[in-house]
């Protein structure tokens, strides 16, 4: 699997998963908090910050009934027209810089998520690194092949797509010139639940389409998140805010910093344990061999006196011979005597 490089951070099995805190709309309008959002998560050891590119203009138009209006009583945005939700949640581009900016001086990796040509090419004038895609927008294929002609490493989510819709995707971008991509699994719900996050399709997702996967996780702690890095996850994706209580249109799934920082520290953990397949003991714990059982002499015996169950036990250290010949060394002869605390070699036996 190729090793994908960005801005210097490395991305595939041999590193630390490259965790990405997802400032959508929870800046709440104001540049101030944005700006705070960046720091706090710098704090929290993300490596990557991601904003979103996009006008209400661009997304819809204003119509406020009909398919247009949030009527799901489900929803985290019920009772709001599209067009109303993306002027409350949008990045207004001219925070764009400052915020990018920002993230550099941190040493953290920001970029974006465009939803169409016109965010493209503001975000070249910029410069960023790489490009998100996300779930809504990954059967957008002239959206796709945009992204993909700048050359810079893509991330997909993943969300709602069939395997055929993501050949489509993945067969786009590279046509276009994507040489590096990734691709994340997604459960686009708000917040999703670890029953409907279907982890396994992680290893799947990696060899059906030789890339990178991760996970853009909408489930609330860090469980799922950990448990993906298990199954070969080299980027996660959560969204992020300075504190859930302080509202915003995706403050609900998001995480606090507190919780930002476990997850980094918890998944490159989990990155660690992964280690190799391997049996039989590693060198770190060589010492710990002689804690193992092994066949001892616990009881004073005289040249010529027979082993017992009396006088032959199987204790611990294990400096003694294994006790795979415990009964074989029953009923037979000492060559000589031998105190109580002696380990059992087969040179004793007469």
């Amino acid at each position: 699997m190729k090793t994908i490089e960005i801005q210097g951070r490395k991305i595939g099995k041999e590193y630390p998963p490259f965790v990405i805190a997802e400032m959508s709309g929870n800046h709440n309008q104001s540049l101030e908090r944005a700006l705070e959002i960046v720091e706090a998560a710098a704090r929290s050891g993300a490596h990557g910050l991601k904003i979103q590119t996009y006008t209400a203009e661009t997304m819809t138009i204003d119509i406020s009934e009909g398919e247009f209006f949030i009527n799901d009583p489900q929803s985290l945005w019920k009772g709001n027209s599209l067009y109303n939700l993306y002027q409350q949640a949008y990045t207004p581009w001219e925070w764009h810089k400052p915020i990018l900016d920002r993230c550099q001086e941190l040493g953290m990796i920001g970029f974006s998520t465009p939803f169409d040509a016109t965010a493209v090419d503001f975000l070249e004038s910029l410069d960023v690194p790489c490009y998100k895609i996300a779930s809504f927008e990954n059967t957008d294929i002239p959206l796709i092949r945009k992204v993909a002609s700048t050359g810079k490493p893509m991330i997909i989510s993943t969300g709602m797509a069939s395997i055929a819709e993501l050949d489509e995707t993945v067969r786009a971008a590279r046509e276009a010139g994507c040489q590096d991509l990734i691709l994340l699994k997604c459960t686009s719900t708000y917040p999703a639940t670890p029953k409907n996050t279907n982890i396994l399709t992680i290893p799947h997702l990696r060899d059906l389409f030789d890339v990178q996967v991760g996970l853009s996780d909408h489930t609330m702690g860090v469980g799922v998140s950990i448990a993906s890095v298990a199954l070969g996850a080299t980027v996660i994706e959560k969204h992020f805010t300075l504190s859930r209580a302080d509202g915003g249109v995706d403050s609900t799934f998001s995480m606090e910093p507190a919780e930002m920082q476990q997850l980094v520290v918890e998944t490159e953990r989990a990155w660690q344990s992964l280690g190799k397949i391997s049996y039989g003991a590693t060198e770190a714990e060589r010492k710990s061999l002689t804690f193992r059982r092994s066949l001892y002499i616990v009881k004073d015996v005289k040249a010529g006196e027979v082993l017992t169950v009396e006088n032959l036990r199987a204790i611990r250290p294990g400096l003694g011979l294994p006790t795979k010949y415990y009964d074989i060394f029953l009923g037979k002869t000492m060559k000589h005597d031998i105190i109580a605390g002696t380990a059992l070699r087969w040179e004793l036996i007469d």
